[in-house]
């Protein structure tokens, strides 16, 4: 069997985020996008030959091992498609400005601040756009969501809501060739990479995809991870439909929301979030793709959008976006609804709009390099990154360590069990030692930082203690 460059040099090492972007590149049309075992979207070969198409799948992949030297890197093609920026921070990248914020009008029906579904609504009125690729709600029976074509307002809102989903640009990318009129298109930072890899390969996407929105990702999740949270919430794996995963309660803070879904009687069975446990810190249901992603901020989009989990945006209950302009049509976006009221905005300093994702740099820049070691050691490659320093102490690294065993445990679990009950019971080792290692590192830095950081732990004891 001839196998695809992609399957073997991507999927068969545990690299592919399902993007699908492989798919609509294959010249041979022999790859299909189809959910493993783990409940990810990865290309499956269709025919048991390919020949003749040169690598053309793995040229646009945004994990590929060896790409060429002049892309290899987020920076790198940030210098290609990111030239209006004039400033860069090595943690953000390319950016013109940096705020907090949120539209007065859709701030209540999406998921964070609104600002994402603001600024399609613009580029479509304004005419930069014809068609905005996003992620809606799908009423096939083998997926609850999927990249859908928009072209007005009222489709636009349909999809205005964060997915935590596995859904692939498969099939919808190729309709980009077909329909006369420039798109935009919504993507996580792996996603967006893997279009302006395509921008890169072929001069008709450059042209025809005029803006990109980037929402900042804390790791794309497994189908196990929705129906975990259904089986919490009362529902049957089997029988749950339209997930929601982003349910705001505007009496309390913006992390307080809560997870809902239908049972087989149509009645929404809800939970709310903090009752089911940190579901990102640990790992639960993630990709091993995004331990080796050190793209925080989705430094390859026009615009960044992330949630402001700083105060005192995170006390908002409807929540407020962090934003990142990196193109001068974002930024006059911005800029003009500012002016027009249409927008409630701040100017955020730099060091706030880290503090506010402190999260991800922690995970995906500072243990970065462990991991990388570690995959290394194990003889498996690695692509190009910019952040390969190991510097991690030794508790840092038992605690990565048990992250990417968490991680791994909780696929494994859940495929056996499917239920909630049972997941929790198996899991509780793992996530029991992870919880302590992290709190012992807590309080090692209570005793170890500076007084001025010090100072800045002291009004964060209880929750650091809970």
């Amino acid at each position: 069997m001839n196998s695809c460059k992609v399957i073997d040099e991507v999927v068969n090492k545990g690299l592919c985020i399902g993007c699908g972007l492989c798919v609509s590149a294959c010249g041979n049309n022999n790859l299909k996008m189809a959910l493993n075992e783990h409940g990810f979207l990865e290309p499956q070969q269709v025919s048991g030959h390919c020949e003749g198409c040169k690598g053309a799948c793995l040229s646009v992949c945004p994990f590929n091992s060896k790409p060429n030297n002049d892309i290899s890197t987020e920076t790198k093609l940030a210098n290609i498609f990111i030239n209006e920026s004039k400033n860069h921070n090595t943690s953000i990248g390319k950016y013109i400005n940096t705020y907090a914020g949120f539209s007065n009008e859709h701030r209540v029906n999406s998921s964070s601040g609104g600002i994402a579904t603001y600024t399609l609504i613009e580029l479509l009125a304004r005419k930069e756009i014809e068609y905005v690729i996003s992620v809606k709600e799908t009423i096939t029976t083998d997926s609850h969501y999927a990249y859908s074509i928009s072209s007005t307002r009222d489709e636009l809102l349909a999809g205005a809501k964060t997915r935590y989903y596995p859904v692939t640009l498969a099939g919808v990318f190729e309709k980009i060739k077909e329909l006369d009129g420039k798109f935009g298109i919504v993507g996580v930072p792996c996603f967006i990479k893997s279009v302006r890899l395509a921008q890169k390969a072929d001069p008709i996407l450059e042209t025809k995809i005029r803006f990109l929105v980037g929402i900042i990702c804390g790791g794309v999740k497994s189908t196990f991870f929705t129906e975990y949270l259904a089986s919490k919430a009362g529902v049957d794996v089997a029988e749950y439909r339209k997930p929601e995963f982003r349910l705001k309660d505007e009496t309390s803070t913006a992390s307080d929301y809560s997870f809902g879904c239908l049972d087989k009687d149509n009645n929404q069975k809800t939970i709310k979030m903090r009752m089911v446990g940190d579901m990102w810190g640990t790992g639960l249901f993630k990709s091993n793709a995004c331990d080796f992603c050190d793209d925080v901020t989705v430094e390859l989009a026009d615009i960044s959008l992330g949630d402001a989990w700083i105060e005192p945006y995170r006390s908002e209950g409807l929540g407020t976006n962090v934003i990142i302009t990196r193109s001068i049509l974002a930024d006059d976006i911005i800029k003009k609804g500012i002016e027009n009221n249409a927008l409630t905005i701040d100017n955020l300093p730099i060091s706030s709009l880290i503090e506010s994702q402190r999260g991800g740099f922690n995970h995906r820049h500072n243990g970065l390099g462990f991991r990388i070691k570690k995959r290394r050691s194990e003889g498996l490659a690695v692509p190009p990154k910019r952040f390969e320093k190991d510097e991690l102490s030794f508790l840092l690294k038992l605690i990565h360590l048990m992250r990417m065993k968490v991680r791994k445990k909780s696929l494994e679990i859940w495929k056996k069990t499917k239920s909630a009950e049972q997941f929790d019971k198996r899991m509780k080792p793992y996530l029991f030692l992870l919880s302590t290692l992290t709190k012992i590192n807590h309080y090692y830095k209570w005793y170890s930082e500076p007084g001025a950081i010090k100072a800045s732990l002291i009004r964060k004891k209880s929750k650091i203690f809970k």
